[in-house]
């Protein structure tokens, strides 16, 4: 990609991101992220066809950059405490970005987008499961579960947490 290009992209998000930690989605406007990132609103609309496709754009590179940090997304059945460990990890490589662009209501949309991807990961290499109850149970258990426990336990210490979630696994089936 072209260096003025890649420049450009990165202004439009850093003003993007400066602006939404500041304030909602909803009250940024076009004209001031601009300002903000000093190119015209044509350049914007050359790449973006509003805020919101920015922002679903951003929401989906963080989520994809989150799975990419995972060596084995398969492990959430056969070793769910190196997964749960790998996630919670990868959630604190984000987690500057996860608390500005998934905001309030938004963070569902990051599970959901991280659940899906990793879903098509394992049931691909294990399509039995695909209809089996405890893996599916399982599978939701550990992703909505640890990002909940990653964002609301962590005064604990980030090792207890990944420790916890990893003897509550050991309770569950094991899908090696």
């Amino acid at each position: 990609m072209d260096n003025r290009v890649v420049k450009t992209k990165n202004s439009i998000t850093n003003a993007f991101l400066d602006l939404h930690a500041q304030k909602a989605i909803e009250k940024i406007t076009v004209k001031e992220l601009c300002e903000k990132a000093m190119i015209n609103k044509s350049t914007f609309y050359t790449y973006y066809k509003d805020i919101y496709e920015l922002s679903e754009f951003l929401e989906n590179h963080i989520a994809e950059e989150i799975i990419a940090r995972l060596e084995h997304p398969e492990f959430i059945l056969s070793n769910p405490q190196k997964f749960n460990r790998d996630l919670f990890h990868a959630y604190l490589s984000q987690e500057h970005l996860i608390q500005t662009v998934f905001s309030g209501s938004r963070v569902s949309e990051l599970l959901a987008e991280i659940e899906s991807n990793i879903r098509k990961i394992v049931f691909k290499l294990y399509p039995e499961y695909k209809e089996d109850a405890a893996a599916n149970v399982i599978l939701t258990y550990n992703i909505y579960g640890g990002f909940y426990a990653f964002r609301k336990c962590r005064k604990f210490g980030d090792q207890k947490v990944i420790d916890i979630m990893g003897n509550l696994n050991e309770k569950t089936a094991s899908f090696s």
